[in-house]
């Protein structure tokens, strides 16, 4: 059973998936936020984060996000000359102004579309492609009308969220229909949605022995301890998680004060990682960390974890 890191734009990037690699037992396998065209061409700041020295302690799967054929070629080639020969194709973003333009989930129902990717996929020998998918966009039986163009192509896995696009990442999951997928796919799946804890994993494991794997998203961002709980059989004290955790947000702060400049920017950036971890530190550090506005004033709120 492979434990794989979800790509979040916004947080999982190299310091990040860094960092996290080198305090934590890590994933078997991370993937990128997804990698898009902007003016054009492939956004700089993507390829400057899958090309990061920081990449070099853990495995790395480049994700791109396409509306068409043409967006699809410039990033895969975009991301072979980074020199990745392993990519992810995003079929599962809910971001609505995204989806309407017919990415992400929004290609769920563009058969012309994959049609082209799949006999794309066959000709290369030199890329191995995988896909991360929802179930549909307004219903969770869409993805049933791709499930043949799907297993046409050579994917080394499919993962699947079990819900559909207008639920964005809340509401329950369609376990029933994700059964159906896992039956009807014939490619390895991984299992991704509500990973919370390492009993939530182990549940997952243990229901459907067939999976190839379970992808953690904002799980992780949570309790980063949550793969090594799982491997290890031993849960970690709140005392003992929020250690750890002040020890990953440390590294991150030092990296961010070193690469970013002024307050503001650097606080814009750490400040988000803590809103997952509210039930571990507590509401009132949370609003404290949350209101502060200052490099000094966020020390003092950090300060406050586990001492109110």
């Amino acid at each position: 059973m492979e434990i794989f890191s979800a790509p979040i734009q916004g947080y999982t990037d190299a310091p990040y998936r860094h960092f996290h690699a080198q305090l934590y037992t890590p994933a078997d396998t991370y993937c990128s936020p997804f990698i898009h065209i902007k003016h054009g061409e492939p956004r700089k700041r993507d390829i400057r984060d899958i090309t990061s020295p920081l990449n070099g302690n853990h495995r790395l799967i480049p994700q791109i996000l396409f509306k068409d054929f043409d967006e699809f070629i410039l990033l895969t080639k975009a991301v072979a000359d980074a020199g990745y020969n392993v990519l992810d194709l995003n079929l599962g973003c809910p971001f609505p102004p995204q989806v309407k333009k017919g990415r992400g989930a929004g290609l769920l129902t563009n058969k012309d579309c994959l049609k082209q990717v799949a006999e794309h996929i066959k000709s290369d020998t030199d890329m191995k492609y995988s896909l991360k998918m929802r179930l549909g966009i307004n219903d969770c039986t869409e993805w049933r009308g791709i499930a043949t163009i799907i297993n046409s192509m050579p994917l080394s896995h499919v993962t699947i969220h079990p819900r559909i696009s207008a639920q964005q990442y809340s509401g329950d999951l369609y376990m029933v229909e994700f059964e159906e997928a896992l039956n009807m796919l014939n490619h390895p799946v991984i299992f991704n949605g509500d990973i919370r804890t390492p009993e939530d994993i182990e549940s997952i494991a243990s229901r459907y022995p067939s999976l190839h794997g379970v992808m953690v998203g904002r799980g992780l961002l949570a309790r980063p301890s949550i793969i090594e709980e799982w491997r290890n059989k031993k849960a970690l004290t709140d005392e003992e998680q929020i250690g750890r955790l002040l020890n990953l947000h440390a590294e991150l702060m030092s990296h961010y004060e070193s690469h970013l400049c002024g307050d503001a920017q650097i606080l814009s950036k750490i400040k988000p990682f803590w809103e997952y971890a509210e039930n571990l530190i507590g509401r009132k550090s949370a609003k404290l960390i949350r209101k502060s506005g200052s490099i000094n004033s966020y020390r003092n709120a950090i300060s406050t974890i586990g001492n109110i």
